[in-house]
């Protein structure tokens, strides 16, 4: 009876990693529906829609797809029981197209607002969640995103590139690695406490990682923008952080509409040397309780 009862607990190890990944999302059929393939983190599926076809630009700086203009949708769950949460990037007149469409097939939009100041054309960020089986999600969010003038073909494949030398510069100052691609470097830090929404745990790589991008900008200086995801206590002292170090904050909010803690979500912009912006980012992540 031991021997058998040893064994049926064996059986059950060996079995629960793939009991765990049958439970997940299969990611072909979103691919399938979005005509693109997304990134696999853990439990979060994440497929991107840059806005590539808009020309924005800040004080003259043209801005990069992966530094602010990146539509995206996170999935979680399963097939059949599935969540999306999101960002989609949209020019004043396709918001109320797209958001019209999202709520007639049930998502929730929980924000609405700016993430850039003085940038041109205008920008705005629409934020979303939707529940249900994850196919007919994928196949919503398509059909909202086909609203608007967001590249919906399948995106080339990017080439390698190496890089510049204030990549090394910016990631000396901020004490991180980030990744570089699109000519931007990101970085995706993951707070040290737990993010729930209905008493379901949010990934970092859902939407509540500290968000920060850099790309070149003229005369050796880069450019970075991006969110600082911050309960109650740590907004102010992050504001001070980031001022104190000549880096504007644009816009200070909600993305969210249940979490628990209460999020606020705080965009940036700043031009400068690698090793000034830098070293006001570290000084900011350094009053937010990241791991």
């Amino acid at each position: 009876m031991r021997t058998r009862l040893r064994c049926l607990m064996v059986l059950c190890v060996l079995l629960l990693p793939t009991l765990v990944c049958a439970q997940r999302v299969t990611t072909g059929p979103i691919d399938e529906v979005l005509g693109r393939s997304g990134q696999k983190t853990g439990d979060v599926y994440k497929v991107s829609f840059p806005r590539s076809d808009l020309h924005v630009s800040v004080h003259g700086l043209a801005i990069k797809p992966g530094l602010a203009l990146g539509s995206w949708a996170a999935f979680l769950g399963t097939d059949d029981n599935a969540m999306v949460m999101g960002d989609l990037v949209l020019i004043e007149s396709e918001l109320n197209p797209v958001i019209e469409k999202l709520r007639s097939a049930d998502f929730d939009i929980s924000a609405v607002h700016n993430h850039l100041m003085e940038e041109s054309p205008r920008v705005l960020y629409a934020h979303y969640m939707g529940h249900g089986p994850a196919t007919q999600l994928a196949a919503s969010l398509r059909a909202a995103l086909a609203l608007s003038k967001t590249p919906l073909e399948r995106p080339a494949a990017a080439a390698e590139e190496a890089a510049p030398a204030w990549v090394k510069a910016v990631e000396d100052a901020v004490g991180r690695k980030g990744t570089f691609k699109g000519g931007v470097l990101s970085y995706g830090v993951a707070r040290s406490d737990a993010i729930t929404v209905g008493g379901m745990t949010i990934p970092p790589a859902a939407g509540v990682a500290e968000g920060i991008n850099f790309q070149a900008a003229d005369s050796g200086n880069v450019a970075t923008t991006g969110d600082f995801v911050l309960t109650a206590e740590e907004v102010n002292p992050v504001i001070s952080e980031l001022q104190g170090h000549q880096i504007s904050v644009t816009a200070l909010h909600s993305h969210m509409l249940t979490e628990q803690p209460r999020l606020f979500f705080m965009h940036f912009w700043s031009v400068g040397s690698p090793e000034t912006v830098g070293g006001g980012i570290k000084a900011a992540l350094s009053r937010v309780a990241v791991k």
